[in-house]
């Protein structure tokens, strides 16, 4: 007995649970990256209809949705000094007003120039309010209850790219395109509620204006804006045979050079780069970059898919791709039991597994697949991509020192982002390149002397009224079958790239013994 209790009284006393203002902090932190990531793709269902209004081109459009996604990336990594300078709860309310005031600018525009003006500004401020979370709960949940609010933030991190387009399909077919974004304001005032009553206020420092890694504030600014840009906008662009993309790269290069020096020369540097030299960390990196590329990837094919081969409208397509947001919202629950039973190499691992094997089902889509054919692949997504995140996000928060969790947060969150630009840029040449190719191979069979061939057109043009009614419509049928082959190839892209980083879960450390699904009391 008396050993029992020396056992007892040497064993650390857990923290106490966290208290009613922490998880109001935490519930903040969790619904203003809702909102960011829900609005990065809530336009994409209504853009055809918004181009059309404010009478922007097909190309003119896209920008309405990467001027959203370049001014987040440029923001997220930003947000750890801009924390430290004006406090966390000041920081959060500025960004929370903005957004809901270029959210406003966005629905009342009547013109792209507005539009885009409205899209960036909303990034901006909208990328303030993602790593944040990640931060106010590394510094205001207790180790042991961090996994409750990881899961939380987890869920609403994957579920807006999901929900975005489904929402927004709603809206403008029921509604109009303009309550994608007024439908922020009732949002982003509960927000301040929360912010106001959760997080304590503190004093704004300007004396770190004089200490500033100004350096790496302009060279971080320009160079991830610029490659975002690259990205983007190369495959339209034909890459390095324009002008603009040259020089973009340029400058891209220019701006993380002054970036890298101000590593070696700023007292506080903007944001930490050697944490990447952490192989726990650096692994985690590397890895949100791919479920990045398959988070946003996906939601951008399917509908994609849908649209051009089964004749989907917005609406029927974000339904679609809401079906893995099922699967994310059972597993919320769960995943703060899973955290503290489950090693965290299994459980990445199994996640990764069970992503390469969602995207490998879709590479034998056919051009008579609908949406049900999807079904079987965005529930396994789901699953597989709630197991990878929740617990690399938590790998992300437990391997820096807690002082560095802002850091942390904007490596961890830039790095998805970029993946899913990495992903849109590689759909765009990929579907360029492998349609010209499976076009030219599909009509390489079709010899212009077989017999077969001459006979079959002889048939369509008699059911068809004639030969240039028979050879479009043979000319129709290839460019859809090219198409059907380059999604898949597009998914078998993302499974490969999947099992190519899955060897780097061999580097990731247990999470501490403390972790726990403890509930609060």
């Amino acid at each position: 007995m008396a050993g029992a209790a020396a056992s007892a009284s040497a064993r650390p006393e857990r923290p106490p649970n966290a208290d009613l203002g922490a998880w109001l902090a935490v519930a903040a932190g969790t619904l203003g990256a809702m909102m960011a990531t829900l609005d990065i793709s809530i336009v994409n269902s209504a853009l055809p209809t918004i181009q059309g209004e404010i009478g922007a081109s097909g190309t003119e459009g896209t920008w309405i949705a990467t001027s959203f996604l370049v001014a987040e990336i440029i923001m997220v990594p930003l947000c750890n000094w801009f924390e430290k300078l004006l406090g966390l709860r000041r920081f959060l309310l500025i960004a929370a007003v903005l957004f809901t005031a270029f959210s406003v600018v966005c629905g009342v525009a009547d013109n792209l120039t507005t539009m885009i003006i409205g899209r960036a500004g909303q990034g901006f401020a909208g990328g303030g309010m993602i790593p944040t979370a990640m931060t106010i709960i590394a510094t205001r949940l207790p180790r042991h209850q961090q996994p409750i609010g990881t899961s939380l933030f987890g869920v609403t991190a994957i579920l807006g790219p999901v929900v975005g387009p489904l929402l927004g399909g709603w809206l403008t077919e029921q509604w109009s395109w303009h309550y994608a974004f007024f439908l922020n304001i009732p949002v982003c005032t509960l927000l301040v509620v929360l912010l106001l009553v959760g997080l304590p206020d503190r004093k704004v420092k300007p004396e770190l204006l004089a200490e500033a890694d100004w350096f790496g504030l302009f060279g971080l600014s320009i160079g991830l804006g610029c490659m975002t840009v690259v990205l983007e906008e190369g495959n339209r662009e034909q890459w390095f045979s324009s002008p603009l993309i040259v020089q973009l790269s340029i400058v891209s290069a220019i701006g993380f050079a002054l970036m890298a020096y101000g590593q070696f020369t700023a007292k506080d540097p903007i944001i930490r780069l050697s944490l990447m030299f952490d192989r726990v960390f650096g692994s985690v990196v590397v890895m949100a970059v791919m479920l990045g590329m398959v988070i946003y990837g996906t939601s951008f094919v399917i509908p994609q898919f849908l649209a051009s081969i089964a004749d989907y409208n917005a609406l029927q397509s974000g339904k679609v791709v809401m079906i893995s947001g099922i699967p994310s919202m059972i597993m919320m629950f769960l995943a703060p039991a899973l955290m503290r039973f489950l090693d965290i190499r299994v459980a990445v691992i199994t996640g990764l597994a069970i992503l390469a094997l969602s995207c490998w089902i879709d590479t034998s889509l056919t051009a008579d697949a609908v949406g049900s054919d999807f079904t079987d692949s965005q529930l396994l997504r789901g699953v597989g991509t709630i197991l990878a995140f929740l617990f690399l996000n938590q790998a992300a928060i437990s391997s820096v020192p807690v002082q560095y969790a802002g850091d942390a947060s904007g490596l961890f969150n830039a790095a998805r982002n970029i993946g899913g630009s990495l992903a849109l840029a590689s759909i765009a040449t990929v579907q360029d390149q492998r349609m010209w190719l499976h076009s030219r191979r599909i009509e390489d069979t079709l010899q212009a002397n077989s017999v077969t061939v001459q006979d079959h057109v002889a048939a369509m043009a008699q059911s068809l009224g004639g030969t240039d009614a028979a050879l479009r419509s043979i000319s129709g049928t290839i460019a859809r079958e090219a198409l059907v082959m380059t999604y898949n190839d597009m998914f078998w892209l993302l499974a490969v790239g999947i099992v190519l980083v899955s060897p780097l879960v061999l580097l990731l450390r247990p999470l501490p013994k403390d972790i726990s699904a403890a509930p609060a009391h």
